[in-house]
C-alpha cells in the first residue's frame, strides 16, 4: 500500500475480513418441509456486527415451531438460536469481542442502554425488539445471507444452523476460552431458559415444592434449577416415561404421567401435595398445560411460570378465581437473565462444576444430519 510492512499487514487483514464467505447452511425453504443443506453466501459484518464461525448448535423446540408453522416467520430462513462459536471478523465500532474469541450468540440481545436493560427486573431489550417481531432481518432491515440468488432470512437475530452467521454486537457474549463449545452451546438457550426460570424468575426457595410440566431439555434444566435452589419436593410431569430416569437423576423426587390417571393432572398434583405446589412451570407450550400448571399451585401464594413458547393464534381461557385468591402467573424468556451480563457467568459456573450439562445431550450428530436430529426431537428421543 505504502511500501511499509507495518501498514500493509493489518490493511490486508482488514480486506480479508470484508470477504463474502461461502459455506454450508441448513435452509428451510417453506414450512412442513425438511431442511436443505445448501451453499450460502454470508456477507461481511457491517458496523457494530460480528461474524461468527459456528462450532456447535443445539436443536430446540422453538426451531421446530417454525418448521411446523406454529411460529410464523418469512421464508426462506436459516433457523437455530442455541450455539457457540468463534469470532471470525468484526465490523467497525465493535469493542466487546475480537477475532478468535469464543462466543455464544444471544437470541435475547442486551444493548445496556435502553429502559429495559437499565431496569433490574427486565431482560428483554426494548432497543432490539426487531428480534421478536418476526421480520427475519437485521436491525437495518436487510439480511446477510444469500442462497441461489435469493435473500435468506435470519431467525431471532442468531441463525445458527450455518457454518458462519452474522449477529449484532448486542447479541453476542464472550466466554471462557477454555470452555467446551459442544457443551456450553446449551447455555445459549435450553439450559439458561429452564435453570433461570427457577432461580431467576420464580426465585424458588429452600424447602419449597415444585411441579414441572414437560421434561425435555428445558424442563430438565428447570428441575436442576429447583434442586439448586433447595426445593424439597420436585414433581416432574410428562406423557413420555422415558424421561423419568434422567429427571430423577437431576433432582426430581416424583415423576407422573397424566395418561396414568382418569382425573385431571392438576388434581393429582394437588392431592400429592395437600394444597398444591409453591411453584409450577409449564415447559411445553400448550394452553391446556398452562392452565393445569396454574391450577396445581397453592391457591393463596403459589407462583406459576410459563416457559414454553405459546402457540401462535391461540387464546387461553381460565377461571379468574384461580388468580383472585392470590396465585401469581408469570412468563419467562431466557430464564429472565440479562444475556450479555449473565451468559459469561453461567459458563464460568459450568467450568467450576456448579452444574452439569452432559445429561441434557442425548445425541451428537454431524451438521448434515440435522433432519435426523429433528426426527429425534419429534419422537421424544
Amino acid at each position: 500500500v505504502c511500501g511499509d510492512s507495518k501498514i500493509e499487514a493489518p490493511f490486508l487483514f482488514s480486506l480479508l475480513c470484508l470477504q463474502v464467505i461461502k459455506c454450508k447452511a441448513a435452509v428451510l425453504w417453506e414450512a412442513n418441509k425438511p431442511f436443505s443443506i445448501e451453499e450460502v453466501e454470508v456477507a461481511p459484518p457491517k458496523e457494530h456486527e460480528v461474524r461468527i464461525k459456528i462450532m456447535a448448535t443445539g436443536i430446540c423446540r422453538s426451531d421446530d415451531h417454525v418448521v411446523a408453522g406454529a411460529l410464523v416467520m418469512p421464508f426462506p430462513i436459516i433457523l437455530g438460536h442455541e450455539a457457540a462459536g468463534v469470532v471470525e471478523s468484526v465490523g467497525q465500532g465493535v469493542t466487546s469481542v475480537k477475532p478468535g474469541d469464543k462466543v455464544i450468540p444471544l437470541f435475547v440481545p442486551q444493548c445496556g442502554e435502553c429502559k429495559s436493560c437499565l431496569n433490574t427486573k427486565a431482560n428483554l431489550c426494548s432497543k432490539n425488539e426487531y428480534v421478536f417481531l418476526g421480520t427475519g432481518l437485521m436491525p437495518d432491515g436487510t439480511t446477510r445471507f444469500t442462497c441461489k440468488g435469493k435473500a435468506v432470512h435470519h431467525f431471532l437475530g442468531t441463525s445458527t444452523f450455518t457454518e458462519y452467521t452474522v449477529v449484532p454486537e448486542s447479541s453476542v457474549a464472550k466466554i471462557d476460552s477454555a470452555a467446551p463449545l459442544e457443551k456450553v452451546c446449551l447455555i445459549g438457550c435450553g439450559f439458561s431458559t429452564g435453570y433461570g426460570a427457577a432461580v431467576q424468575t420464580a426465585k424458588v426457595e429452600p424447602g419449597s415444592t415444585c411441579a414441572i410440566f414437560g421434561l425435555g431439555g428445558v424442563g430438565l434444566s428447570v428441575v436442576m434449577g429447583c434442586k439448586a435452589a433447595g426445593a424439597s419436593r420436585i414433581i416432574g410431569v410428562d406423557i413420555n416415561k422415558d424421561k423419568f430416569a434422567v429427571a430423577k437423576e437431576l433432582g426430581a423426587t416424583d415423576c407422573i404421567n397424566p395418561k396414568d390417571f382418569e382425573k385431571p393432572i392438576h388434581e393429582v398434583v394437588m392431592e400429592m401435595t395437600g394444597q398444591g405446589v409453591d411453584y409450577s412451570f409449564e415447559v411445553i407450550g400448550r394452553t391446556d398445560t398452562m392452565t393445569a400448571a396454574l391450577a396445581c399451585c397453592q391457591y393463596n401464594y403459589g407462583v406459576s411460570v410459563i416457559v414454553g413458547v405459546p402457540p401462535a393464534a391461540q387464546k387461553i381461557t381460565f377461571d379468574p378465581m384461580l388468580l383472585f385468591t392470590g396465585r401469581s402467573w408469570k412468563g419467562s424468556v431466557f430464564g429472565g437473565w440479562k444475556s450479555r451480563d449473565s451468559v459469561p457467568k453461567l459458563v464460568a459456573d459450568y467450568m467450576n462444576k456448579k452444574f452439569v450439562l452432559d445429561p441434557l445431550i442425548t445425541h451428537t450428530l454431524p451438521f448434515t444430519k440435522i433432519n435426523e436430529g429433528f426426527d429425534l426431537l419429534r419422537t421424544g428421543k
